[in-house]
């Protein structure tokens, strides 16, 4: 086993032992990419200030995240398929992220179900949903997230549309994903994944088949998923919906300061600033050039927690450091799931804390919640010096 420092020593290790289909399904993003990548490298513009002689024993990087506690303000992200990263990838996630003492939250398309997950822990974790069309369905979802306990929901907003994913697309994955001969022979050559797969019941979408009305089997899921998003959704619909679950809410998606101001005036109980990793509207901004404007506009009305593009722990405090309450990573623990299954998972936390406590001490902070704007140099114009959106014509109101 080679020696892992960091993050990309967990992704290569993924890479060698997961099948393409899958590996790819982490690593897209829509059309050109380009706001996938500048998720990461637009971190890379952002300087760390280092401060010296300041006492820095007892450091601390316990915070909370909606009034929970946490180890540190780092949550594990809704990622779907999960499942099929590792075998049992959901719930190795979350029995990884329990143990550690950080929030682990569960896709609505994930592999193993709501009821696995709750089977294999013993703390609650959050549940995220998105906004579908059938309530009936949406009803139930949340009684069972009440009945295993979960105690947020995080909405998802931005996947009204389906953003185009090349990769995606060539490799037939779908839901359910539609294997081809070049597909199952890379299958093949996954021997140590195709075994620990052999040896799960868990290999479909375990929220959805059995549960949603006509989805009976696999082969039916895939005109339930091209019919079950909502195109028509409003802030009307996302209101209905917190009302429908009656606890902590959460909404992720958003990238806007309007959008933000409706978040906050709707009462939710925090927002992820978030362009879904870059997998849905390509050409957006980064979500680390959002965060700022986002802070300033509604930082004291409502939690702001980040999500998209963190890899490190210093990604992690300059998240923070822009105003952040919170943060959340996806890519980061598949690649350690994928790699190692749980111990990955742990050993991608391990990697973000000890990165995350160092950077904190040779900026001059002891305590994660107390890191601002001064443990950081921020380029000017790093949000964007755009013009202000001229209004419609009134024709164009009309129409």
């Amino acid at each position: 086993m080679p020696v892992i420092t960091n993050i990309d020593d967990l992704k290569k290790i993924y890479k060698r032992r997961v099948p393409k289909m899958f590996y790819d399904y982490a690593e897209t993003g829509s059309w050109t990419e380009q706001t996938f990548r500048e998720n990461t490298t637009d971190f890379d513009q952002i300087r760390l200030r280092q401060r010296v002689a300041v006492d820095m024993a007892g450091r601390t990087t316990a915070s909370q995240m909606i009034g929970q506690d946490v180890a540190m303000p780092v949550g594990l992200a809704p990622v779907g398929l999960t499942g099929m990263q590792h075998a049992d990838g959901e719930i190795l996630a979350a029995k990884a992220a329990e143990k550690f003492g950080v929030p682990f939250t569960l896709s609505t398309m994930s592999i193993c179900s709501i009821e696995d997950v709750a089977a294999h822990t013993t703390k609650p974790f959050w549940f995220q949903v998105y906004t579908l069309k059938d309530d009936d369905f949406m009803q139930r979802l949340f009684e069972r997230a009440r009945a295993a306990n979960c105690s947020a929901i995080v909405i998802t907003l931005d996947l009204q549309v389906l953003g185009q994913r090349h990769k995606d697309l060539k490799n037939g994955l779908s839901a359910p994903p539609k294997l081809t001969a070049k597909s199952v022979a890379n299958m093949m050559t996954k021997v140590p994944w195709g075994l620990e797969m052999l040896g799960t019941k868990r290999r479909f979408f375990g929220n959805i088949v059995g549960h949603a009305k006509g989805v009976s089997n696999p082969s039916s899921l895939s005109t339930w998923t091209a019919e079950a998003f909502d195109p028509s959704l409003d802030w009307k619909r996302v209101a209905e919906l917190m009302k429908m679950w009656g606890g902590k809410v959460i909404l992720k998606g958003i990238l806007d300061v309007e959008d933000a101001k409706r978040a906050a005036d709707l009462g939710a109980d925090a927002i992820i600033v978030s362009n879904h990793g870059g997998r849905q509207q390509d050409g957006a901004i980064s979500a680390i050039r959002a965060l700022g404007p986002i802070v300033d506009a509604v930082g004291d009305k409502i939690e702001v927690h980040f999500d998209s593009g963190i890899r490190s722990g210093q990604d992690v405090l300059k998240a923070l450091s822009l105003g952040a309450k919170s943060t959340y990573i996806g890519r980061a623990f598949v690649y350690g799931l994928g790699a190692m299954g749980e111990k990955g998972v742990t050993k991608t936390l391990e990697l973000i804390q000890k990165e995350l406590e160092t950077s904190m001490a040779l900026s001059g902070s002891r305590d994660v919640t107390q890191v601002g704007r001064d443990n950081i140099l921020v380029p000017k114009g790093f949000s964007g010096e755009w013009e202000t959106p001229k209004k419609p014509r009134a024709s164009a109101k009309k129409a």
